[in-house]
Formats: structure tokens, sequence, C-alpha cells
């Protein structure tokens, strides 16, 4: 009996704790968002030399020379095994 009493107390407890609590909270007011400036992107450096580059950062000349072959479509390889 006391235990089914203290539950009962302690979920009170809780429902009023979780009524009162919410108005402690501070005012919210709504806003346009402000744009953000570009500056906080990292700056690409991209060195002279092709053997000098990283992926992604590859400059259009070092992709492909002016007398190379045209690209070749690869194989598209997918989990869809139907019989």
């Amino acid at each position: 009996m006391i235990k089914a009493i203290s539950a009962i107390a302690a979920a009170a407890f809780i429902a009023a704790a979780l009524t009162v609590l919410p108005g402690f909270a501070p005012e919210v007011a709504a806003s346009v968002p402000q744009a953000l400036a570009k500056g906080d992107r990292l700056e690409i450096r991209t060195a002279k030399d092709c053997s000098q580059q990283s992926w992604p950062n590859f400059e259009a000349s070092c992709l492909r020379t002016v007398g190379s072959k045209p690209v070749k479509e690869v194989r598209l390889v997918t989990a869809d095994r139907t019989p």
C-alpha cells in the first residue's frame, strides 16, 4: 500500500514539475535569419604542377590534355540480381 501511494506521489510530483518548469524558460523572439558571409569557407589552393594537386581540387587543364582520347564510360555495377 505504501509503495502504491509513493508511486502516485512521485508521479504527481513529476507532473507538477513538468507543468511549472516551462514557465522559467527564457522568452523566444522570432526574427528573420541573417545572411551569412561567405568568408567562413576555406580557401582552395591549387598548385601549378598537376602532380601536386589533390582530389577534388583539380584544375580543368590537368584533367585532360589536348591530344587525349575521349572519356570512356565506365561499367555500372548494381546489386540488382534478377535471374
